[in-house]
Order: C-alpha cells, then sequence, then structure tokens
C-alpha cells in the first residue's frame, strides 16, 4: 500500500523501543519537528518550552483580481441542512462519510493489529453487508451472510470447521461485528487449545478516532482532544514497533488504551486526528511512551507522575493552552515531531 514503505526500516528493529521517556529512533522516516512558545503559567502547572524546529508555513498563490468577475446572484438562499427531509439528511449523511473517508492521511498507511477478543472460550462474527473468509495462504473457505450472526469457537465458525488462522474481511463498504460491536477493517481469528482471539486490523486514523471517543468526551475542549490524540498516537506507535506478541500489536482494554470499534468515533475525535496527523511525542528524534490517565492523582500513583493527566489537560485548554503546550507541560524535555508520507 502507499506510504507503507515508510516505515519498514523500522518494522525490523522493533528492539530499539526503551522504557517511559525511552524512545525509539527514527532516522529513516520523514520528519518535522513542531513549535510553539510557551505561555504564561497558571499555577500551579509549570510549561516545559518544546525544543523544536519550525515548519515553514504553506502558502497559497494570490487570485488575480478581476474588476469583471461575476457578482453573485441576487436572490440566492443558502441551503440549510435543518430542513432536510429524512431522506435528504441520509443522503447527506453518505456524502459526507464517503468524502472523509477519502481524505487520507498518513494515519490511513499505518495499520494496527489490535487483539480486542484474546482468549476467550467463544465470539459472535458477522458483517453488515457479507464477509469472505479465507485462509493464512489467501484461499477461499466459505462467505458470510448479510446481517447474520455467526457463533465461533476454537476450530469452528458456525457449522464450519476452520483452521487454526483465518481471515474475515467484509464486502465494500461494509462493517464486521463482534457481538453487537461494529469495527471497521478485516478480523484475523485464531484458534489454540480451546481458545480464540480476534484481532481487528485496522488503520491508525479510524484507530485513533475510537480511542479518543473511548478515552474521553468528544464534547471537550479541542485543543485537549488534539494532545489526547497525540499521546495515543505515541503510545500506539510504541507498540507498532514493538508488539505485545506476534499474534497483535496491542490490546483494547485499559492495559493498553481503550479502543471500541465504530461506536465510539465521533467527529470531533476525528477532527483532532486529522488536525493531529502524523504527530508524535518525541525526544532526540525517537517517540516517547506517552504515558497517561485519567487525574493527577491516578497519574503519580501508576506512573511516579510521568505522564499526561487528562483532566489536567481539560483544565489547560480552557485556561487557552494549546495542545503543544499541554503536552509540553506533561512530557517534560520533549517536542512534537511528525511522520510524513514519502511521495517518491
Amino acid at each position: 500500500m502507499a506510504g507503507q514503505h515508510i516505515l519498514k526500516w523500522f518494522q525490523q528493529r522493533p528492539w530499539l523501543l526503551l522504557p517511559l521517556l525511552g524512545v525509539i529512533p527514527l532516522a529513516g522516516l520523514a520528519l518535522n519537528q513542531l513549535t510553539e512558545q510557551p505561555k504564561p503559567q497558571v499555577s500551579p502547572v509549570v510549561l516545559s518550552p518544546i525544543a523544536s524546529v519550525p515548519i515553514p508555513a504553506s502558502s497559497k498563490s494570490p487570485q488575480p483580481k478581476s474588476s469583471t468577475s461575476p457578482k453573485p446572484t441576487a436572490g440566492l438562499i443558502p441551503v440549510n441542512p435543518a430542513t432536510f427531509t429524512k431522506e435528504q439528511s441520509a443522503i447527506n449523511a453518505q456524502a459526507k462519510a464517503a468524502f472523509a473517508a477519502s481524505t487520507a492521511t498518513v494515519d490511513s498507511f499505518i495499520e494496527m493489529h489490535v487483539g480486542i477478543a484474546i482468549g476467550v472460550s467463544s465470539a459472535s462474527i458477522g458483517s453488515s453487508t457479507g464477509a469472505d473468509m479465507t485462509d493464512e495462504k489467501g484461499r477461499s473457505l466459505h462467505s458470510l451472510a448479510a446481517g447474520a450472526a455467526y457463533p465461533a469457537q476454537a476450530g469452528t465458525l458456525g457449522a464450519w470447521q476452520i483452521p487454526a488462522l483465518v481471515w474475515v474481511e467484509p464486502a465494500a463498504g461494509g462493517v464486521l461485528y463482534l457481538g453487537d460491536k461494529p469495527y471497521r477493517g478485516k478480523f484475523l481469528l485464531a484458534s489454540q487449545q480451546g481458545r480464540i482471539w480476534v484481532v481487528n486490523y485496522i488503520d491508525l486514523r479510524h484507530y485513533l478516532s475510537s480511542v479518543v471517543g473511548s478515552e474521553v468526551s468528544p464534547n471537550w475542549h479541542m485543543n485537549a482532544l488534539k494532545a489526547q490524540a497525540v499521546a495515543a498516537r505515541s503510545y500506539a506507535l510504541t507498540y507498532y514497533f514493538k508488539p505485545a506478541n506476534a499474534l497483535y500489536q496491542m490490546g483494547a482494554d485499559e492495559y493498553y488504551q481503550v479502543y471500541s470499534g465504530i461506536s465510539r468515533e465521533a467527529d470531533r475525535t476525528q477532527q483532532a486526528v486529522d488536525a493531529t496527523a502524523g504527530e508524535f511525542v518525541s525526544y532526540r528524534g525517537g517517540i516517547v511512551e506517552s504515558l497517561y490517565a485519567a487525574s493527577d492523582d491516578i497519574v503519580a500513583e501508576a506512573f511516579q507522575g510521568k505522564g499526561m493527566s487528562q483532566l489536567g489537560a481539560l483544565n489547560l485548554a480552557e485556561h487557552g493552552y494549546s495542545y503543544h503546550q499541554i503536552l509540553a507541560n506533561y512530557y517534560p524535555k520533549t517536542g512534537v515531531a511528525r511522520i510524513e508520507q514519502d511521495h517518491e
């Protein structure tokens, strides 16, 4: 897939990850450092400046002026979505979703492997549009009917006997279900010793939208959501380069960071993810394992104070701090760097 060659060098070197505030060297990635001057303190919080190199702002070519340009036709009435019929609203929603899906960022080219069911005795698998099941060599096994739920156990899916490893991929435009939760991407089903694992293969962009919506409220201040998006991306990338095991990179619960599939995606969380696309907490060019928790006392107890307080980040955002300044406060001596797609 386009853009994946950016990361091949690092996938072969997972040992470069160190503990908290240790880093994964990223010499082979195209990186830009971002910068912003710290604001005055909101006591008792102390901000640390971000050591970084500014990115030149993009500029647009000026549009030529013409005295003969036509003026807007008088009497045109702007379209008001509030006046849409139910059918028109559905068409509009589909068009917006299609446009958003076509807007690829660098996050779209990074594939996460997330364990959403780990060593369970049984599960239920379904698809909104039907799905194909293939073995690990890509050979077709069975087709799942749209809207049907198939009980999965070690070695079986519905009435079928299946190999130890199978892929389930929905038809175009469809989503998969684990129980009653919808997920984008595809599933890898693995069976061993009477247990089953379900791994969701999902692009980083949609993964992060769900994580941000699962970890904090989508109604929070946008700079708090952006700080959460960057912290969540940094944390995910540490497991991308150093997976938890050979089957999946990371889990989906609080032990890692909460991922809930489509059910926790929201427009504002997607905006925060896209506005910070590719950005991560960086120390000397590497990725910081950006730990975070709900409050300062949990950060102090669980991480010896080395991590971001989500409620503290919200408070700073509401006092006018940018997401760069929030991250600088909670991850001292770090900066914000960015992965960029190699177009060569």
